[in-house]
């Protein structure tokens, strides 16, 4: 652990949502800043591209995961490694959007990844195209992602941000815990959120395409980010553990290498162990 970095062991795991049987609870890395939490989250992705430049990585958006990218590109061009051999699979993608939307996850991941690292089209996959439809054109879309995700070799890491309910991707309260990829209802709090990005509550998207819980469980390694005090409430509620249909985060409990790295603020209600 490096300096300034603080181990904290919850009280008892998210059991209540896990399968049966004994299991750890979620390792939770406390880092001074945000920008440290991002750099520690960024230097294990780089070290694992560097050791395997095939390697196949799960890929979030949202706030939280600009500065982990900010922290991958300057990390990369400092080492002078590439990602042209890599994978890429991002968890979602909203549906109906207009062709070229800003507001799609695949104009973020251009913005803060793909163009400054030199991800080519051709190694990045997404579970849905923004401009598709609800129905049959994204239950298409589902299927092939899964089948892109196999014939990968699977996932050999998963970054994810945790939302304000609990939920890891669009997998939002009440998703199961063997759930694949599939088209999804965004929950109220979650278009809330997603309000300001889109200039309005009533130009966010209601559905969208996701990758399943069950899916980012078969990652090999799972790290969670969470940073600022407004998630100091819901990261307390992981550690402290709940039923995983309330708390979709929580059917994490169980995975054989899944840590959460989050910064001083959101560990605010978070006990010292």
């Amino acid at each position: 652990m490096n300096e300034g970095q603080q181990r904290v062991e919850p009280d008892e795991p998210c059991a209540a949502g896990a399968p049966q049987g004994r299991h750890e609870p979620i390792q939770v890395t406390v880092h001074p800043t945000a920008e440290d939490a991002c750099a520690a989250v960024a230097g294990e992705v780089l070290e694992l591209v560097a050791a395997r430049p095939t390697t196949a990585l799960g890929l979030a958006t949202g706030s939280t995961m600009v500065g982990v990218y900010r922290a991958l590109v300057g990390a990369l061009e400092e080492r002078g490694l590439r990602m042209d051999e890599a994978r890429t699979f991002n968890l979602d993608e909203y549906l109906g959007l207009p062709p070229g939307s800003e507001e799609s996850f695949r104009a973020f991941m251009d913005r803060h990844l793909f163009t400054p690292a030199r991800v080519s089209s051709a190694q990045v996959s997404f579970p849905a195209s923004p401009d598709a439809q609800p129905g049959v054109e994204s239950v298409r879309s589902a299927r092939a992602f899964e089948a892109a995700i196999e014939a990968a070799g699977g996932l050999d890491l998963q970054l994810l941000g945790l939302g304000g309910n609990g939920h890891i991707a669009f997998n939002e309260p009440g998703s199961r815990a063997d759930s694949r990829t599939r088209e999804v209802e965004l929950a109220p709090r979650t278009r809330e959120d997603a309000a300001r990005t889109f200039g309005g509550l009533d130009e966010v998207p209601r559905r969208a395409v996701t990758m399943g819980v069950g899916t980012i469980l078969e990652a090999r390694r799972i790290r969670i980010v969470a940073l600022g005090e407004h998630k100091a409430e819901i990261v307390a509620r992981l550690v402290r553990g709940e039923d995983g249909a309330r708390l979709p985060a929580c059917h994490l409990v169980g995975h054989p290498d899944v840590q959460l790295h989050v910064d001083a603020a959101a560990a605010s209600r978070l006990a010292a162990g």
